[in-house]
């Protein structure tokens, strides 16, 4: 990416981050906690570092179509919310059972596991809360989008997938299929629910930036899949060489290295191409696909 290119992101990241970041917090200091463990749980797990990619997206994906940062506040804390509640529950010992997260004890390590379990279930219905706040034209829309990305149809049918595939020799398509729940859900849904707060349903141009999602989301977890080959635990914030630890099928392991970049690198011309309906406005989000094979996300 060229210099002005990643000057530009970085500030868009940067900006978006902060912004999300208050918004969250806000959620905490706005009212007493019924339960001091409980909030002290559920912050650990939501506020404690993260690059909060997913609200990104909702941010560049509404303002290319035209909406203001205040109204996507809502869907991008949303969206962050059932992330933080997905990686509290997958890191469970039941799950994945890993010990650090972001660089900090994973929540059932700081905490117990059963206030992780309730940490979880809170940050989910907390989602849905936020997003009904506002009185969103299609409020319905938004709310249906992000049910289905997180519920049977989406990210827990695409864990459920996961745990299924722990030892297994599943192929590069089933791989895929499994991905595209787990991971790309939620990518989908981030730049679905942008886009909505802005246009109608039927309207192309959210569909241009639906099929982006889609490359991009294979393409995160591909080079995902990478990095615990090839980063440390430092760098990552998690346990590097942890799939392989687990028996669990990659991308590096069914295709190599080499092979796998390739396929994030045909994903990601993809992903670009798919935005070429919304011209210039869609800069940014072609910049974030660049950003995500040239840095570790």
């Amino acid at each position: 990416m060229v210099t002005a290119q990643a000057s530009r992101l970085t500030t868009l990241r940067q900006a978006s981050s902060a912004r999300v970041d208050a918004t969250l917090a806000a959620l905490f200091d706005a009212r007493p906690a019924v339960d001091e463990r409980l909030e002290a749980a559920m912050r650990h797990g939501l506020l404690v570092g993260g690059k909060r990619l997913r609200p990104l997206l909702v941010y560049l994906a509404g303002q290319a179509l035209g909406a203001s940062e205040d109204d996507l506040d809502a869907p991008a804390a949303a969206i962050e919310l059932i992330h933080a509640y997905s990686l509290i529950h997958d890191d469970l010992p039941a799950m994945d059972d890993d010990d650090l997260r972001r660089g900090q004890p994973t929540v059932h390590k700081a905490f117990d596991e059963a206030t992780a379990i309730l940490a979880g279930d809170a940050l989910q219905a907390l989602a849905f809360e936020v997003l009904a706040s506002r009185p969103y034209p299609r409020l319905g829309h938004l709310v249906t989008t992000l049910a289905v990305a997180s519920g049977r149809d989406g990210m827990v049918a695409g864990q459920a997938l996961d745990l299924a595939a722990v030892g297994g020799h599943p192929d590069v398509e089933a791989l895929a299929h499994m991905h595209a729940h787990k991971t790309g859900a939620l990518i989908v849904a981030a730049v679905r629910l942008g886009g909505l707060v802005a246009v109608e349903e039927n309207d192309p141009r959210l569909a241009a930036l639906i099929r982006y999602a889609r490359a991009i989301g294979l393409a995160f977890q591909i080079h995902d899949d990478i990095l615990d080959v090839t980063g440390d635990t430092a760098t990552l914030g998690k346990m590097s060489g942890a799939d392989a630890a687990r028996a669990k099928p990659t991308y590096p392991s069914l295709l190599g290295l080499a092979g796998a970049q390739r396929k994030a690198n045909m994903l990601i011309d993809e992903a670009i191409a798919a935005l070429a309906p919304l011209g210039e406005q869609a800069a940014p989000l072609a910049d974030l696909a660049h950003y995500m094979i040239e840095r570790d996300h």
